[in-house]
């Protein structure tokens, strides 16, 4: 979590139930977020009879740690009171997350209209938004938890379809060291070890190649009990053979189709 005045970072909320709460409403900039919501974000299923008086509570000091830390003025409507819950007083292209999911389309629209170039621009600064991770110094009760792995996801699509731009662009040798790092992160994400083998074998390392399917084989039998799937095993054929380098392109992020229990892992 980070605050931002001016382009400077301000002192943020170190009590951990005022920092969920605080996210929730950054996760939904604009919009009620209810009390029942937050009621469930801090203490699930289970809320003392006390919960809603001590949610007020939180809100009412993360009101003044805000005041302090920026200033009465730009604080004074930042959180609104309904009758349903709180608001954050916030546009879109205030909140990161916000900015991640509008570049994110944005890349994606660019991508499939081979507008690659531009697409790459998108995707990567989307994906620098989420450098650091996603809430990490913040306790995710269920709501919140939602809100991280649906980012989660999102940031590794757009992972994928930055590293297919960057494919098309040509930049094969940067993209190999950078796709080592991946697959030992998600090992069982076989789009990204397909990509590895293709960005191998165009930097002309066939060898590499072919021990990088023998990896992922590896990984696949010993993890779960199959093969690779068709395409990558169509990939290996193509390389043994010295196929032309058109005939070794992964197949589009957006529609990639593993077999059942190989689905890609989140990041």
């Amino acid at each position: 979590m980070e605050i931002r005045v001016n382009n400077e970072s301000v002192p943020v909320p170190r009590g951990p139930k005022v920092r969920q709460l605080l996210s929730m409403m950054v996760m939904q900039p604009g919009s009620v977020v209810s009390h029942g919501l937050m009621v469930d974000e801090l203490w699930g299923k289970n809320p003392p009879k006390t919960a809603l008086s001590t949610v007020r509570t939180h809100v009412y000091h993360l009101r003044k740690i805000l005041a302090r830390a920026i200033d009465d003025r730009a604080t004074a409507n930042l959180v609104d009171t309904w009758s349903a819950g709180y608001v954050l007083r916030a546009v879109p292209e205030q909140v990161d997350a916000e900015v991640f999911l509008r570049l994110a389309r944005q890349g994606e629209t660019l991508l499939r209209a081979g507008e690659t170039e531009e697409a790459s621009r998108a995707l990567s600064r989307a994906l620098e938004l989420c450098g650091g991770g996603v809430l990490t110094d913040v306790p995710c009760g269920p709501v919140l938890t939602q809100h991280v792995q649906h980012l989660q996801e999102m940031y590794m699509r757009v992972l994928q379809q930055r590293i297919e731009a960057d494919m098309r662009l040509g930049r094969h040798g940067g993209l190999a060291a950078e796709l080592r790092r991946l697959v030992v992160r998600h090992p069982l994400n076989e789009w990204l070890h397909g990509q590895l083998i293709n960005a191998l074998y165009l930097s002309g390392r066939r060898g590499d190649a072919l021990h990088a399917y023998q990896e992922l084989r590896g990984i696949l039998q010993e993890e779960l009990g199959l093969d690779p799937s068709r395409a990558i095993q169509q990939m290996q054929q193509d390389i043994l053979s010295g196929g032309e380098e058109s005939t070794l392109r992964m197949p589009p992020s957006w529609q990639w189709a593993p077999s059942v229990g190989r689905l890609p892992s989140a990041c």
